[in-house]
């Protein structure tokens, strides 16, 4: 199959309605207006914790505001609950915490992990790529990464929460299975870059980490 500029323009614009973004301009550069709410609501700086049966879930900046579900459609509130979850099920307390200076992921977990009580962090970018990082670890290392978005489910969202509270309490645990799809890169490369862009757009290098909980609004929906 040809893929021309045409063919590209043409699925950027499907993605563009999938996820209820406008395209302002087109010419030398695009902006998005963002679907209005959020799933979380900041509640001040973060601060590194004391506790050690804290796990922290960190989200990208664009997480909840302007993208509010991964790249197959699954809600980032479920995400949340699921992730959540699993660090529970393993008697351990979840911290959400979101970062606005970067869209990288390894870098998004490897600072959290820093702050973390645990020094264990889920780095979590908007469009749904997760890694588990511990904080003495150099960005680029890791504990476990899910670098396919595609292919993680709330299951699997669940199961990351749960090694992540395993590592934390020092266990050695098997890395959580997925699914490998070699369709999964083709189908969604396009997708998976514009995500990545409108994250990288809400990048402020200048603003420190917040904690924040699930909005009261989300927290009413059973």
């Amino acid at each position: 199959m040809k893929i021309d500029e045409s063919m590209v323009r043409s699925i950027i614009t499907e993605v563009l309605k999938q996820y209820n973004f406008e395209e302002e301009s087109a010419g030398s550069g695009t902006s998005f207006t963002p679907v209005s709410g959020s799933v979380l609501k900041e509640t001040g700086p973060a601060k590194p914790g004391t506790s050690r049966d804290e796990v922290i879930i960190a989200v990208g900046p664009a997480f909840g505001v302007s993208q509010t579900k991964t790249i197959t459609d699954i809600p980032h509130t479920d995400l949340l609950r699921e992730m959540v979850a699993g660090i529970e099920e393993e008697g351990l307390k979840a911290r959400i915490v979101k970062v606005y200076k970067t869209s990288d992921v390894g870098v998004i977990a490897n600072s959290s992990a820093k702050l973390s009580g645990s020094g264990i962090a889920v780095g979590v970018q908007s469009k749904g790529t997760s890694v588990i990082h511990q904080k003495d670890l150099a960005p680029l290392n890791n504990l476990e990464l899910f670098p396919q978005a595609p292919v993680i489910d709330l299951s699997t969202y669940r199961a990351i929460g749960k090694n992540a509270a395993k590592y934390a309490k020092g266990e050695s645990p098997s890395p959580v299975p997925v699914r490998n799809d070699q369709m999964a890169r083709p189908k969604y490369q396009a997708m998976s870059a514009l995500l990545h862009i409108k994250e990288t757009e809400h990048v402020d290098a200048g603003k420190a980490a917040v904690d924040a909980v699930m909005s009261k609004r989300e927290e009413a929906v059973t």
